[in-house]
């Protein structure tokens, strides 16, 4: 006689003390309290120093540069270089930049203001589904810390967790990192939740279409007509491309298509990278010597957009805005524009729903 099909089977008895003083469906006398049922999204972005002040920018710097995935270079070779000239020299310039920018009213950077609107606005989003979703944020640098954010889900009852790094294109320096962080705080974990990463979207039709519109609002409350749109991503060294990293071909493909879509001449529509540091090769073309070419070449009126970033921070305010604006207008240009990230906006929010309601099938 074969055995019953598993559904046939019948179910395994329990002791007969097992639900003595318990609802069908509880937990025994005595066990450990563990809410369970629930699911986070957790939006992850880059991070920002707790204050200007020297010591504040060194601890945030210290972090940021010590990190493997952003710095490849050998420890015996780096370690002197940041610990000796970077840190001791660095702080103090780089609060003045933040300085220019910062959200004195919170006092706080605005990447983590935008950030916890963001998350703020997607739970809204998700209101009519109760409190079966809750969504947090964290930054990889800095607080709030993602190992923090995560134990305040698992305390919140989220046995499943999307985690979603706020980076469009791909990069070990930035997506991988982030995803260390999760990671980390999971090895540490006795009942680890079950985690889902959020693909990039570089080329998602939502994505593009959002920053093309946004664009063309921006472009459209100038008083001028740009000769050169610039569009600028953050730059990685040329090593990490030879060794595999996909970052420069997905910014090349976000700029292709829209490229595509405004139809502009090569020469109206460019691409560069922008933000390098040291003395190693980086991306091609920098930003900071194309918008300086541009000028001294007699272009009088130009825009530059970062569509790389999901949020407005230091290297699109003052680097773009305030360095390059300095370049243009220092090298012979006249009139020069920076069109905002899409920030907290509908359409900055309508892209991360879309990417969060994506990766969400068959749990929500």
């Amino acid at each position: 006689m074969t055995d019953p099909l598993p559904a046939e089977r019948p179910p395994v008895p329990l002791p007969a003390n097992a639900l003595d003083g318990q609802a069908v469906g509880t937990r025994p006398a005595g066990h450990p309290n563990a809410r369970s049922g629930r699911i986070g999204v957790l939006l992850m972005n880059l991070g920002t120093p707790e204050a200007t002040d020297y010591w504040s920018m060194r601890r945030y710097l210290k972090e940021f540069l010590s990190d493997r995935r952003v710095i490849e270079t050998s420890r015996l070779i780096w370690w002197p270089i940041l610990n000796l000239i970077i840190l001791t020299k660095r702080p103090g310039p780089k609060g003045r930049d933040y300085a220019s920018i910062w959200n004195t009213e919170q006092n706080e950077g605005p990447l983590k203001t935008i950030t916890r609107n963001q998350a703020e606005s997607l739970a809204r989003d998700f209101a009519h589904l109760g409190d079966r979703v809750v969504v947090d944020w964290s930054m990889r640098y800095g607080l709030p810390r993602t190992a923090d954010r995560i134990q305040a889900l698992l305390d919140q009852g989220c046995d499943r967790i999307l985690a979603v790094p706020l980076y469009p294109q791909y990069a070990a320096a930035t997506v991988a990192t982030a995803c260390d962080q999760v990671f980390a705080a999971l090895a540490r974990m006795r009942w680890q939740p079950s985690i889902r990463i959020a693909p990039p979207w570089h080329d998602d039709p939502v994505y593009i279409e959002a920053i093309e519109a946004s664009m063309r609002e921006s472009l459209a409350k100038l008083d001028f007509e740009p000769e050169v749109v610039l569009v600028s991503f953050h730059g990685v060294p040329k090593e990490y491309l030879d060794k595999g990293d996909p970052y420069y071909c997905q910014c090349v493909k976000t700029f292709r298509l829209l490229r595509d879509r405004f139809g502009w001449p090569a020469e109206r529509f460019r691409l560069s990278f922008q933000s390098r540091f040291g003395n190693a090769e980086w991306l091609r073309p920098y930003t900071d010597e194309t918008v300086t070419a541009l000028a001294k070449s007699g272009v009088k009126r130009m825009a530059i957009v970062a569509p790389g970033f999901t949020a407005d921070c230091l290297e699109t305010l003052e680097e773009l805005d305030g360095e390059n604006r300095h370049y243009f207008e220092g090298n012979g240009g006249e009139r020069f524009a920076y069109l905002p990230c899409l920030n907290d906006s509908p359409r900055g929010m309508d892209v991360i729903r879309n990417v969060v309601e994506r990766e969400l099938k068959g749990w929500v």
